[in-house]
């Protein structure tokens, strides 16, 4: 019998709650205070008391104060899972993976997780942020760093620009994503940015690392976000409607960036999501809707084609032929903006939107076909990624 399933197609937990902080630009609070208010803004969306959380698993982003004391500032007590977690941006859907197991185990009944960080301080940019939490390497690992070889944003610079050399993608390709993404995010109130933008802004705007410009790169937000996790018998009654959790995968590549290895070329999508559909028992052609995460425009590009939207190389192509992409596109892509322009909440971004989506509670940008919804979450460097298969139940 298929765990996640059973032999009928239902699924066996679900997210019953959602809750969402404010994003962005929002100052004045915590890490850890965002999480206490996202674990009790989700409980209160399901309709359960929050005394009756009986597992809490905890993520944050740079911000480490986002731990176990969450417990005791939520003030919960007889918790029968305690646990904090690190898979860089796969960690979403990676608690919401074990979170089921739990359920579907009798290890807990009802399931917190959540993620929160504060990068953003009134008196510095997003990028400041993020370069000063990082440490530079040293030893043999210096001789990147001696090389400006050393963020993210170079990183994954060197990622896309092997993609383009091997297969000819170019930045129009990837511009494509861009401009589509901000489509979906007009119509979001959540989102960060809500004016379009056209491919020629695009090309106009800043290199970060080349061959990335600004609008290639993800936002930087403060925030929080958590979902509930239980049985999908009790979510069904529940105060929202129920998300099934039909499938889940991870893969963990452990790139070295050693000559002749596939960095760059292929990311843990080739082996977490077909995974993740057999465990839902579908196939990828009855996917209603995608959230993939963006940290950059590459990599939702290198995504589509791990997944088999597309095949292996072809993603540049793919994505800018029109009527593919965005609100009226074939393909229902990062329906909220992504993190290219609704918010960086890692990958609790790619998660809420599919939450909202399949519960019906997109508004403008709601998609009529949203039974089964696929999730993506890429942690690291291409090390880490996680393969959600929600719907409803």
């Amino acid at each position: 019998m298929n765990m996640a399933t059973g032999r009928n197609g239902t699924a066996k937990a679900a997210i019953a709650g959602l809750g969402i902080t404010d994003l962005g630009k929002v100052y004045g609070r915590t890490a850890s205070q965002f999480a206490a208010e996202a674990v009790r803004l989700a409980a209160s969306d399901a309709g359960v008391p929050l005394g009756d959380v009986d597992g809490l698993l905890v993520s944050g982003g740079l911000n480490t104060s986002v731990g176990l004391g969450l417990q005791g500032e939520l003030g919960l007590t007889n918790l029968k899972l305690l646990t904090q977690m690190q898979g860089y941006g796969s960690t979403a859907g990676q608690m919401v993976q074990y979170a089921a197991m739990a359920v579907q185990a009798g290890m807990a009944d009802t399931i917190a997780c959540v993620w929160a960080d504060d990068p953003l301080k009134e008196d510095k940019g997003g990028g400041a942020a993020y370069r000063e939490s990082a440490s530079l390497p040293s030893g043999w690992q210096g001789l990147n760093a001696s090389s400006s070889l050393y963020s993210a944003n170079t990183f994954y610079a060197l990622a896309a620009r092997r993609h383009m050399e091997r297969y000819g993608t170019t930045s129009e390709q990837l511009g494509a994503i861009a401009v589509a993404q901000r489509e979906w995010a007009v119509r979001n109130p959540l989102a960060q940015f809500r004016t379009p933008l056209t491919m020629a802004e695009y090309h106009a705007s800043r290199y970060i690392a080349e061959p990335f410009h600004l609008y290639d790169c993800c936002l930087v937000s403060n925030g929080g976000i958590a979902v509930i996790v239980t049985s999908a018998e009790r979510a069904a009654s529940l105060a929202q409607p129920a998300v099934g959790i039909y499938g889940w995968a991870q893969a963990h590549p452990g790139n070295t960036f050693e000559r002749n290895d596939d960095f760059g070329l292929v990311s843990g999508a080739a082996t977490a999501g077909p995974a993740a559909l057999r465990m839902a028992d579908l196939t990828l052609d009855e996917i209603d809707v995608v959230e993939l995460y963006d940290c950059y425009t590459y990599t939702a590009l290198v995504s589509l084609e791990d997944y088999g939207f597309c095949e292996k190389g072809e993603g540049g192509a793919f994505v800018s032929q029109p009527g593919v992409l965005g609100p009226n596109g074939s393909l229902k892509v990062n329906t909220g903006g992504g993190q290219l322009s609704s918010y960086y909440l890692w990958g609790m971004t790619p998660l809420s939107e599919g939450v909202i989506q399949a519960r019906g509670h997109g508004g403008d940008r709601q998609v009529e076909r949203h039974d089964r919804v696929l999730v993506s979450g890429n942690g690291g460097v291409l090390d880490h990624h996680s393969t959600l298969i929600l719907g409803t139940v």
